[in-house]
């Protein structure tokens, strides 16, 4: 793509962005109508040529004019076609005054409220294609701004914002629109993301109020009801009105701020406009039908105490305004009132803050696609692969070094407890038991809590490596480097690395352990050197005459295999000490490690390294993968 195009079309301003693909300070502001904020409205004249921005509202000739049309999408088929006479409207203008080139590979950025569900959003795209637009996508306005926060360098936010608890309110002319971002992924919230309040109301209040003092509102609303252009006109002159009063309320309070519409319909009507601090006190605090009886003010705050509600997580730090409204004063003093312990910044230009947010999404967007192509075809590499091989030997001996010592106290002392007390008949069958032991207890959660510190541990020195390769890519597009450093992710349940130990560990890998456990209680009952160990008493007596004519008789190594399928009398066990095993844990320990070790560098573990390089790999990339999505959380 060569050229981003970012279009806000608000219900009441509209504004249109365009970024190159180069390297560029920030999208410049197009003009349409013949302003860069320009009124979301169109008038049909009578030989079907159809006016767009301001001038439409003024045009005496109009058959059709249409206002505020963005904000009945969801709840009036009809307000499809007055979107599309708009957006078409300037398409054409865009195209005439060389704005956009038909012949350029370019795109457009489309925004919509957070609360659109898919198909919503599908249809509202279907309208821009069929008029002709290029390829678009339609883009939270919410996530627009966020975007917009995160390059706007004024702000001195940067990405930096994607690492907080943030509450972005787009207050635009018909909406409110609220989107929660947490560790820059929006999350969802049951409030639907939005709320039917927005200047349009004060807009439409401010109408109301002056027909009502004109002494001639029955003919006004008449009039009204019988010519909408009349109607749409007063009131864009009363929006009009409001936004010169709010824009320096200082100066208004000594000084008049005031217009009269002359509607000439079957006579001449004057409406007086009127706005000063009563007026405004009317807009913002008092109650109103259209509200249902509550104010601005209320609705407001009420909407923010209920987002605050269902954030499940921490409340956020940051307010981020746009939208029209957020420049007044009141708005951001309401907002401190509910989230008295957050910052609460606008942009210095709130009107432009979405379209500029989209048309950066759509430079981001195709950064972000090579950038997806060049993680894949390292994935594809052998690059991860390569760096886990080569560690791989740590992670075994950092496992049997932590594993070894547990499984001789969970598994190995009470097997052999049992077998003592005679619930298991020969030592033979402490074989089964012992590796059925293992088997469970590295499943277990102690087992998982122990591997989750080992693998935190091994990963460190995988993960510097690795950014040997993901630096580059990452400064190449523009992508913070941390957003792939595994460095930033070393607790294993988020980087999604779900290793068992006995995925680690076959079971017969610790035959070492069990051989060795066997050999010992054999040795202790059979070993010349500690047959004396069982000569106390009578009993004692007669076991090592026996023992030692059945040693003369078969030789050592025969008699030790028929002492193991032997079931021993329950007396003769008692006289083995009962801490053998944990008196004997440290020869015990250190020769299965040394066994375990020494099996480390012979071919026959080749077989289980590459399976486990393979698994972690895999993982890795997964892991790489999910976390270049996080980079893409502001496009929606």
């Amino acid at each position: 793509m060569d050229r981003f195009f970012g279009f806000d079309l608000g219900d009441a301003e509209s504004a249109v962005a365009r970024l190159r693909k180069e390297e560029q300070a920030q999208p410049e502001m197009l003009k349409v109508g013949g302003a860069e904020s320009f009124v979301t409205a169109f008038a049909r004249l009578p030989d079907g040529q159809v006016q767009i921005g301001e001038s439409a509202c003024y045009q005496a000739e109009a058959v059709h004019r249409g206002l505020r049309f963005k904000s009945r999408f969801l709840t009036d088929s009809s307000s499809q076609a007055d979107i599309r006479s708009f957006a078409s409207g300037v398409l054409g203008e865009l195209t005439e005054q060389g704005d956009l080139q038909r012949e350029e590979d370019t795109c457009f950025y489309v925004g919509c409220p957070a609360g659109w569900d898919k198909n919503e959003r599908e249809r509202y795209r279907e309208i821009f294609e069929k008029v002709g637009y290029p390829p678009l996508r339609i883009i939270s306005e919410s996530r627009a701004a966020m975007v917009s926060a995160c390059q706007s360098r004024h702000l001195q936010v940067g990405y930096d914002i994607l690492s907080r608890p943030v509450l972005v309110v787009d207050i635009g002319s018909s909406t409110t629109d609220f989107a929660y971002i947490m560790g820059g992924k929006e999350v969802e919230m049951q409030t639907a993301g939005e709320v039917m309040l927005g200047g349009g109301i004060m807009d439409e209040i401010l109408l109301e109020e002056c027909v009502a003092a004109s002494g001639k509102a029955p003919e006004i609303r008449e009039i009204f009801k019988k010519c909408d252009p009349w109607r749409t006109f007063c009131e864009f002159a009363a929006r009009r009105l409001k936004e010169r009063y709010f824009s320096d309320e200082d100066y208004w309070k000594d000084n008049d701020c005031r217009e009269t519409v002359l509607i000439r319909y079957n006579s001449v009507i004057r409406l007086p406009l009127v706005m000063n601090p009563e007026m405004a006190d009317k807009l913002l605090e008092g109650p109103s039908e259209r509200l249902s009886g509550k104010s601005f003010r209320k609705v407001f705050t009420e909407s923010l105490e209920v987002v605050k509600e269902h954030i499940s997580g921490r409340q956020p730090e940051l307010l981020f305004l746009t939208g029209g409204v957020s420049r007044l004063p009141a708005v951001r003093t309401w907002c401190s009132e509910v989230f008295p312990d957050a910052v609460v910044i606008a942009g210095a230009e709130p009107e432009f803050s979405v379209a500029r947010g989209l048309a950066w999404c759509g430079r981001i967007d195709e950064e972000l696609r090579e950038f997806r192509e060049e993680l894949a075809e390292m994935n594809a590499s052998r690059v991860v692969e390569d760096l886990v091989r080569k560690h791989i030997q740590a992670l075994y001996r950092n496992a049997v070094d932590a594993l070894v010592d547990p499984i001789i106290d969970e598994v190995a002392v009470p097997v052999f407890d049992s077998w003592r007390n005679g619930e298991i008949r020969r030592l033979s069958d402490t074989d089964e038991e012992l590796q059925k032991g293992i088997a469970d207890w590295l499943r277990s959660e102690e087992a998982k809590e122990i591997l989750t510190g080992i693998i935190s541990f091994w990963l460190k020195p995988v993960a510097d490596a690795l950014e040997e390769y993901t630096v580059p890519i990452c400064v190449k597009h523009h992508i913070p480097y941390k957003a792939l450093s595994l460095s930033s992710y070393l607790e294993v349940s988020d980087i999604d690395i779900r290793l068992e130990a006995k995925n680690i560990f076959a079971v017969e890998q610790f035959t070492w352990l069990i051989d060795s456990i066997i050999s010992v209680i054999v040795g202790i009952m059979c070993g010349t050197g500690e047959v004396t160990l069982l000569s106390g008493g009578p009993v004692g007596i007669l076991a090592g005459a026996l023992l030692s004519l059945f040693l003369l008789i078969l030789g050592k190594k025969p008699m030790e295999k028929a002492f193991l399928n032997t079931d021993i009398p329950a007396p003769m066990r008692k006289l083995v000490p009962k801490n053998t095993i944990r008196n004997r844990k440290a020869s015990l320990a250190a020769t299965v490690k040394e066994n375990f070790y020494e099996s480390l560098a012979q071919e026959k573990n080749e077989e289980i390294s590459s399976r486990m390089v393979e698994e972690i790999s895999v993982q890795i990339e997964r892991c790489l993968t999910h976390m270049a999505e996080v980079v893409e959380i502001p496009l929606g």
